[in-house]
């Protein structure tokens, strides 16, 4: 590995084929300490810096290189050994056993939330956003692994949590217990109230009472893991939702032996193939009843919510990931006599990819910094949180699947070559806007948060305040706050009205709205140790170009601000009247 930055210097000097390998991912993004810093404040941010900085150079070297032996070397099933007797083994390649070792035991990005004196979930999420920009698939295992412990700890009974928390908080990695979410069905995929797999009540060895569970789960993620919350029918239940149960289920009984239940095959992936992915049928499975028959679903929506929450950091990794490597090359590479950035047309793409991954940066900072809040009781907090989580994961997770998609093209037809980042990043995005909902099913859900859970009218409030405190300039704040009241009043009557086919066009503005407010008043935040009005910038862009009307037929005129495009694609600090210059004509 140590020779790999000079091969790269090589490369670039000779061939005029730019490599990233070996620079910093968190030190090139000159954006995301100071924001950070703004979240965190100068103690909790300065206590973890050195940790940020270490990992942004992990993940662009060691890490990435681990990454991609493991994408190209998918896990598979030993369903018995060479004497017939049944296994069930999952064999992971090295390099992916290394990777988690490195997110599990030494990152600790699982179990850091359930740990004595647990830092803000932003550290967490802020780890996982450089960490994903070199690995994706075993993100979700972190994740599940995380959302599962939570919703253990919320619903679960104090003997199960007293027998299992110590395992999953741990990080001790030969002992540490990784976590799974059994749902999909054939039949019962985002409609979860189809769900079939039966759970009946039967007589333990001991004479206690124990959940049996029967039924096949179509596409199970993390296929071995040590423990899986399965949504189960209860025996005798009513049909539908009201009739789901949740359920622990452990991978090995408390006698040592393995549970009733097989891997039936493992998913062949377009994307996150590293991660086994698996069909699994359940018989007779013992499992522990978690909360109320009745109850199921409504507690597994919490474990739901926080996947999506994840999905959303990744999606804003992966973008930021793609626009690092996109910038490297149009800063590195000559064609024509110039350097690609210098060209207008490079200009205009790599601003269009900047805007959306800065946007789902910023929505997946206030969700964590809201998340405390709303874990500590603040009710108006978790309203937020229950709206804006699939708010991030319907938009962001789409965004992610075009920002890979132009990097590749940035890069030209050395991109599309599996030796280099770009197709993984392409085939990885994809994953987001699938798993824990498709677009449509999360949008209908932003639909769903805002009318029967007064969750817009909390983020209304909440956002009038940020702009209130923030102390933009006037133009500003009259723009943005016009902008997101006219989103708001859009997706509240869709949702009034049950006007489905208009739901994603309404979220889709209220996501843009809501986050040109969140950057502009990061901007004033950032700018009082920094004078550096970046954000506030690409807020009045996101406002010009994805809410404000415009005539498809008229050609862009030549452009008054060009230095000042030309300063953000540099990613150089911006003074406030530069980022008012930006400010879109009324």
């Amino acid at each position: 590995m140590s020779d790999l930055p000079a091969v790269a210097a090589q490369a670039e000097g000779s061939a005029n084929i730019p490599d990233s390998c070996g620079i910093n991912f968190f030190t090139s993004d000159p954006g995301l300490a100071p924001l950070l810093r703004s979240y965190l404040g100068d103690t909790a941010y300065a206590a973890i810096e050195p940790q940020l900085v270490a990992l942004g150079q992990r993940a662009s070297d060691e890490l990435d290189a681990l990454a991609l032996v493991a994408d190209h070397n998918p896990p598979t099933l030993k369903q018995r050994t060479r004497r017939g007797e049944p296994i069930q083994s999952i064999e992971k390649h090295p390099d992916y056993v290394a990777l988690e070792r490195v997110a599990y035991a030494e990152l600790g990005l699982a179990a850091m939330s359930h740990c004595e004196n647990a830092p803000a979930p932003l550290v967490k999420y802020a780890l996982t956003y450089l960490f994903v920009q070199a690995e994706f698939g075993l993100c979700c295992p972190v994740s599940m692994t995380d959302s599962l412990t939570r919703t253990l700890r919320r619903f679960g009974s104090p003997e199960l949590i007293a027998r299992y928390l110590p395992m999953l908080a741990s990080q001790d990695f030969d002992t540490l217990y990784q976590g799974a979410m059994f749902m999909t069905e054939q039949a019962a995929g985002s409609d979860v109230a189809r769900i079939a797999t039966r759970a009946v009540k039967a007589r333990g060895a001991n004479g206690e009472d124990v959940w049996r569970l029967h039924g096949d789960k179509w596409f199970c993620s993390n296929a071995d893991a040590d423990l899986a919350m399965v949504l189960a029918r209860a025996e005798d239940a009513p049909p539908g939702i009201k009739g789901l149960a949740l359920f622990l289920l452990p991978k090995t009984l408390p006698d040592g032996t393995r549970n009733s239940y097989r891997i039936v095959r493992l998913k062949d992936k377009l994307g996150s193939r590293s991660m086994a992915s698996g069909e699994i049928v359940l018989e007779g499975a013992q499992a522990y009843l978690i909360g109320e028959v009745g109850r199921g679903f409504h507690q597994m929506a919490d474990m739901i919510n926080m996947s999506r929450l994840s999905n959303g950091v990744r999606a804003a990794g992966l973008m930021r990931r793609a626009l690092t490597e996109a910038l490297h090359v149009a800063r590195h590479r000559e064609a024509f006599g110039r350097k690609l950035i210098e060209m207008p047309l490079m200009q205009r793409q790599l601003i269009k990819m900047m805007l959306p991954a800065e946007q789902a940066r910023s929505m997946f900072m206030q969700i964590a910094t809201l998340l405390a809040r709303a874990d500590r009781g603040d009710e108006l907090a978790a309203k937020c949180v229950r709206i804006l989580t699939p708010l991030v994961k319907f938009r962001a997770c789409r965004d992610a699947r075009r920002v890979t998609g132009d990097a590749m093209e940035v890069r030209g037809g050395v991109g599309y070559i599996e030796e280099w980042s770009d197709p993984r990043l392409v085939r990885d995005a994809h994953l987001g806007s699938i798993w824990e909902g498709t677009s449509n099913i999360v949008a209908l859900d932003v639909a769903r948060a805002a009318k029967r859970e007064g969750a817009l009218d909390a983020l209304a409030r909440y956002v009038r305040a940020q702009l209130a405190e923030a102390g933009l300039p006037e133009a500003s704040a009259a723009l943005l706050r016009a902008a997101f009241e006219r989103a708001s009043a859009a997706l509240e009557s869709v949702a009034e009205c049950g006007r489905d086919e208009s739901v994603r066009q309404a979220a889709s503005a209220l996501y843009h709205a809501t986050t040109a407010t969140f950057m502009a008043c990061e901007a004033a935040q950032v700018s009082r140790g920094a004078h550096d009005y970046r954000r506030l910038a690409l807020a009045h862009l996101i406002v010009r170009h994805k809410l404000l009307p415009r005539d498809p037929l008229a050609l862009d005129e030549r452009d008054a601000s060009a230095a000042q495009l030309r300063a953000l694609v540099d990613e150089q600090p911006l003074p406030l009247a530069d980022a008012m210059q930006l400010l879109p004509a009324q």
